[in-house]
């Protein structure tokens, strides 16, 4: 019988997954529950400040600004910790900031507490996804990037659930408790971090070769050897791919990356990667996440009690949209879905403003129109949790190079953050300033992405992570309209041919380890797999 701490296959993959799922779930499940948390009872009677729009925007938002420099300090650490060490970084920090929120007393020790998990959350966030994409294969890479999201849209919907019920109860329970149980996810981070392997290609980053030969061969399968052909070929590639990146370094300065003179054009790829999560928080998602009981009762004019219960049926929506996601992104592609959000995101944003308008207008109706109003933020959840909320993390994780990869995936993460500390902290203010057009904003702003990502972003999907450097090697320009090598969801010829030179240069480089030429080779598997 296998031990935990030598799991292979599938088993092996299952627990870099949860320790990726829970890192976010925890994201998700903040993000859900501070909207409950500040409308509650017993929080407004010890924090009154927070009565005031831009103290309570603050206090949502210095969350997303914490989180922010943790990606910062993932971008300018993360090749040096490695991706596990980088993880339980964050997981301190996360338990140090949940604590300091439960028991906090007064308004200062709340903003400490949500500095420091956001800070914390910035480094996993920037980690995790990351890790997963290095341990998983191009064929379900996609799928269980988006188990991540996934269960941080899981979480979210737990969050929304859990204000709703807690509503009914009084004191400090209210909102002391959904704060505490947010401990539950770094507890399951932890035991899964003790079963887990470095990422090989991290491994190959520092030169260890022996050692991401071996981890190689274990994500391959539960007894796999490491002279496999299957494990050779793909060690090879990512050896070769590596070596080629680090060639090219030698021959390339800062000025050259600058102006998108370097080869493997890692500029271009880290400004997508931004890109898509600029687009994610600009479409408007943390407007309705952080505050949408509040937005039900000022704009569309619920009680407080119907505006958390349907902020528990949002909830649960986003949990179908996300399901659906799983079963499709693999499908469809990268590209498919993020164009279809921008059309569907943008209109349903656009009703939702038009008939917060007709509301104001006509107060005798506002009830029928709240009500279009609700479905309008539904649709756009549904619309929004099968496109922006996930293909962002899966991209961002695939398209840079090995050598930019944490720093990559850090500078997006990065971005994620500091616009949603933008969204977050002008929402109130923005609300009861423009009303119905503050809404019509992000209508426009998802609008304008369907032009970008037509133009400028290449499909990722079914692609090795070292198709990538043979797709911005042999494509220095920056339109990829109209070229289907770069667009078509299927794996072209060309980037098959790629790779198998490659291997092949790979085995003329003698890049195989010296772990391969033992002749107790099957003796060291069988006490490092099984």
């Amino acid at each position: 019988m296998r031990s935990f701490a030598n799991l292979s296959g599938n088993w092996l993959i299952a627990m870099v997954t949860v320790t990726n799922a829970a890192s976010m779930a925890w994201f998700g499940y903040d993000q859900g529950v501070f909207s409950g948390v500040l409308i509650s009872k017993d929080f407004l009677y010890h924090f009154p400040e927070t009565k005031n729009a831009n103290i309570s925007g603050i206090v949502s938002s210095c969350f997303s600004l914490g989180a922010f420099v943790g990606a910062i300090f993932a971008f300018m650490t993360g090749d040096k910790t490695g991706r596990k060490l980088a993880v339980a970084i964050g997981l301190g920090c996360n338990l140090v900031g949940a604590i300091l929120q439960i028991a906090a007393f007064h308004l200062p020790m709340m903003f400490i507490g949500r500095i420091i998990n956001g800070f914390g959350m910035g480094i996993t966030s920037s980690t995790c996804p990351v890790y997963q994409a290095e341990c998983s294969s191009p064929r379900v890479r996609g799928k269980l990037v988006v188990v991540g999201s996934l269960c941080n849209t899981v979480a979210f919907c737990i969050a929304n659930w859990m204000n709703y019920g807690l509503y009914f109860s009084s004191g400090p329970l209210q909102w002391r408790f959904p704060l505490a149980f947010q401990l539950v996810f770094p507890l399951i981070v932890a035991v899964a971090l003790l079963f887990v392997p470095e990422s090989p290609r991290w491994l190959l980053l520092k030169d260890r070769s022996d050692e991401a030969l071996t981890i190689v061969a274990r994500l391959q399968g539960y007894n796999i050897p490491v002279d496999d052909p299957a494990v050779v070929a793909e060690f090879l590639s990512i050896q070769t791919s590596l070596r080629e990146e680090r060639l090219e370094a030698t021959r390339t300065s800062w000025k050259d990356i600058l102006q998108f003179k370097d080869k493997t054009q890692n500029l271009r790829r880290l400004l997508l990667s931004c890109g898509t999560q600029l687009m994610q928080q600009f479409s408007g998602v943390n407007a309705l996440g952080y505050y949408l009981p509040t937005l039900l009762q000022q704009s569309v004019g619920f009680s407080s009690e119907t505006a958390r219960l349907l902020s528990g049926v949002n909830g649960t929506i986003y949990v179908f949209s996300a399901f659906c996601c799983l079963l499709i992104i693999d499908r469809f592609g990268r590209r498919k879905m993020m164009l279809y959000g921008s059309l569907t995101c943008g209109s349903w944003y656009l009703i939702a403003a038009l008939t917060i308008r007709q509301g104001e207008i006509e107060p005798s109706k506002q009830a029928a129109f709240g009500k279009a109003t609700a479905a309008m933020f539904f649709l756009y959840y549904f619309c929004y949790g099968t496109s922006f909320a996930k293909v962002p993390w899966v991209y961002n994780s695939e398209i840079n190079s090995l050598g930019w990869r944490a720093r990559g995936a850090a500078a997006a993460t990065g971005t994620n953050w500091i616009c949603a500390f933008c969204v977050t902290q002008f929402t109130k203010v923005g609300v009861n300033n423009l009303h119905w057009r503050f809404y019509l904003i992000f209508s426009i702003f998802c609008y304008s992405y369907f032009p970008i990502v037509f133009c400028l972003y290449p499909e990722t999907s079914r692609r090795t992570l070292e198709d990538m450097d043979y797709i911005f090697e042999s494509n220095p320009h920056v339109l990829v309209a109209g070229k289907p090598d770069l667009t078509s969801r299927k794996r072209p010829g060309a980037f098959v041919d790629a790779e198998t030179r490659r291997i092949e240069a790979g085995e003329q480089k003698g890049d195989i380890p010296q772990v391969l030429n033992d002749e107790k080779i099957d003796h060291v598997q069988s006490e490092r797999i099984v």
